[in-house]
């Protein structure tokens, strides 16, 4: 049947009430989660039951752990993959050094993702038609995009830490967790079940479909919220601050959901304090990027600190030379994936890693933001802008909007493969003549800020 049939729709109420939502949770997280293991081929639960092992340890111990892991990676990379082998020669650079000092690793250059693109297959360990892998798109919220391909160890991992962190914040089988998720507008009502209604239930996990977050988009979303009463909710600070801005407004101080999860881009102290208030919710916030995922959680609550994940990662700074304020950037060595491994890669972000009695933790971190664009007179995110691009109009490298002019510019710079006929008909269906479009070079976007970072949206 149709996913927007009558009795699906009271389906879904039913199991928003309890014991049924409870019930629901359990069956999919202690019964269908490890089916879905089996059928998947995957192994994600024993991993989460090593890091809640490990992270018992003693700090000390666990940054012995770290080191030996760090110098096994590197060991591997400058024996299986050409372009850190010819690095680690170029440089006479012993992996093994860093079991005694980790800033022997400073004798390497750092990794970005210029690169990335430009060194391609020379950065696998093995060729992508002999094992099974996973691409992962960049954002280019901190430069422009590059794919990530991990192998199914690294991406198993990267799924055991995102249930770790989560149980640590509550968040357990039982309870439920949303999603945030762009809406298309040309989206056919799919057929009931599919792989991803099966991928929820073992999950415990529902989305919310927006593209709007003005008045009557938020309005939506509140009353979803309402209905299925989450436990987490998982999406872009600047959402649900203008969620709450807007509850704040319409309806006062209100309470939904117990947790909410900030990831995407930056969650700025006023944001925390007026989403707090205004829903009634903890504020958690977390530090993943598309090229090693989840890397540093506020795992104990946000005044015991943005703990950095040193079982999964090296983190370092480099201090940025064109900052008078002696700004440091974050730079990560990732363990787990052998198949594309990235040795000191420079993220983009700023941010200090503070070494404690207890761990490793971030500080005064500056990173990604992600601007609302009207498009029609209505308020769009660019995040939904930049999946509509993705997963819509495609062979779409790269785009920039450009507020300054009257319409606005849609700068896009084209795969060399694209037709530029047919996605300016695909921008012209979806959004009219809302934007003045331009197919460009990378060279002919804008560079702003101190450092010439690039940004999906100039404003000035």
């Amino acid at each position: 049947m149709r996913a927007d049939h009558p009795l699906l729709r009271c389906g879904s109420r039913a199991l928003s009430l309890q014991p049924f939502r409870a019930l629901k949770g359990v069956v999919g997280g202690y019964i269908g989660y490890p089916i879905a293991e089996r059928r998947e081929q995957r192994s994600v639960t024993p991993k989460v039951h090593e890091l809640e092992q490990y992270y018992t340890l003693p700090f000390a111990e666990r940054r012995t752990i770290a080191l030996r892991r760090l110098s096994e990676i590197l060991q591997f990379a400058g024996t299986h993959v050409p372009y850190y082998r010819d690095r680690f020669l170029e440089k006479n650079f012993d992996p093994l050094s860093v079991l005694k000092d980790p800033a022997h690793l400073e004798k390497l250059p750092y990794l970005t993702k210029d690169i990335i693109r430009e060194q391609g297959d020379r950065l696998f360990s093995r060729p992508l038609a002999d094992l099974r892998h996973h691409a992962c798109k960049t954002g280019g919220s901190t430069g422009l995009s590059c794919t990530i391909f991990y192998d199914q160890e690294a991406a198993d991992y990267s799924s055991a830490v995102t249930r770790y962190a989560r149980r640590r914040a509550g968040k357990h089988a039982w309870r439920s967790e949303l999603h945030f998720a762009c809406r298309f507008p040309d989206a056919a009502v799919p057929q009931w079940p599919s792989r991803e209604d099966f991928k929820c239930f073992v999950n415990n996990r529902s989305n919310i479909f927006f593209d709007r977050i003005d008045d009557v988009g938020l309005e939506e979303i509140w009353r979803t919220l309402k209905l299925r009463k989450p436990y987490l909710v998982h999406a872009h600070p600047s959402t649900i601050y203008a969620l709450a801005c807007y509850i704040e407004r319409q309806y006062g101080p209100s309470k939904t959901f117990e947790v909410f999860e900030s990831s995407g881009e930056l969650l700025e102290p006023h944001m925390r304090e007026v989403i707090a208030r205004a829903l009634g919710c903890r504020v958690i916030d977390r530090y993943g990027l598309a090229e090693l995922g989840v890397m540093a959680y506020e795992v104990d609550g946000h005044e015991a600190g943005f703990q950095i994940f040193e079982s999964e990662g090296w983190a370092e700074n480099r201090v940025v030379e064109d900052h008078s304020d002696g700004a440091r950037e974050l730079v990560f060595t990732g363990f787990r994936n052998r198949l594309m491994p990235l040795i000191r890669y420079a993220t983009g972000d700023l941010a200090t890693v503070d070494a404690r009695d207890d761990g490793f933790f971030l500080t005064n971190v500056v990173g990604r933001i992600h601007d609302v664009v009207p498009i029609n007179g209505v308020a769009h995110p660019t995040h939904h802008i930049q999946d509509m691009l993705d997963h819509r109009v495609g062979g779409i490298q790269e785009f920039q909007i450009d507020l300054r002019t009257a319409p606005p510019t849609l700068r896009i710079v084209s795969e060399p493969w694209a037709n530029p006929d047919d996605t300016l008909g695909k921008l012209r269906a979806f959004w009219g003549d809302a934007f003045k479009v331009e197919f460009v070079g990378h060279d002919a976007l804008v560079r702003v800020g101190r450092r010439a970072k690039f940004r999906h949206v100039v404003t000035a």
